[in-house]
């Protein structure tokens, strides 16, 4: 079973950018966010009564992903993950009554259902910068983007709450606040961290 590796952090702090850069610097399988291709992505950015079609389909794309990154011969990178979705949007929703209490419940509910049955990875690379940085790193985006720059510091509490239940060398924080697009300052450590484990 091949190792797997978690990028997680608030929405547009570089979890793709530093998935590439990874994947460039040495050989990894891969599983993106997919936001052009998702069903419910562009449907739930239009109308907010498919949130919880949208994180029902990201959360089951998240275990497939790392069933399928588990059978390569290669360790698998994923931009996101199920934690991701469950911990940080899936909470940023219903904290915005985008979902429901029970919409909520369910979500947990398969949250824990797919983690039963599919191991944590062994490493959550956790980035995050400052407010100011990510306005402008969202404002250069080219795609769609659901949350905004007045959900990242609540996006990051929930995050952290959650990483710090978990345990310590399972995690690797950064701030990459002063990182360009190919993560030239913290490769080096991010590389030598997961070729250790």
């Amino acid at each position: 079973m091949a190792q797997l590796i978690s990028i997680v952090g608030s929405t547009g702090v570089g979890k793709t950018s530093l998935a590439r850069a990874l994947a460039a610097a040495q050989p990894f399988s891969t599983g993106y966010e997919q936001h052009d291709t998702r069903p419910f992505q562009m449907a739930f950015k239009q109308d907010v009564r498919f949130a919880l079609a949208n994180q029902l389909d990201y959360m089951l794309l998240r275990a497939e992903q790392e069933a399928e990154l588990r059978q390569s011969p290669l360790p698998g990178l994923l931009d996101g993950g199920l934690e991701q979705d469950f911990y940080g949007f899936t909470h940023l929703f219903h904290a915005r009554s985008l979902i429901s209490a029970d919409e909520l419940n369910v979500l947990t509910r398969l949250y824990r259902q797919l983690r039963a049955l599919h191991p944590l990875p062994e490493l959550f690379i956790y980035l995050h910068a400052s407010g100011d940085i990510i306005r402008q790193r969202l404002a250069r985006r080219d795609r769609i983007n659901i949350a905004t720059p007045a959900d990242v510091e609540a996006l990051d509490g929930w995050l952290n709450r959650w990483l710090d239940s978990i345990e310590p060398g399972r995690v690797l924080r950064l701030d990459v606040s002063a990182e360009n697009e190919t993560f030239t300052e913290t490769l080096e450590k991010i590389l030598k961290k997961i070729n250790s484990l």
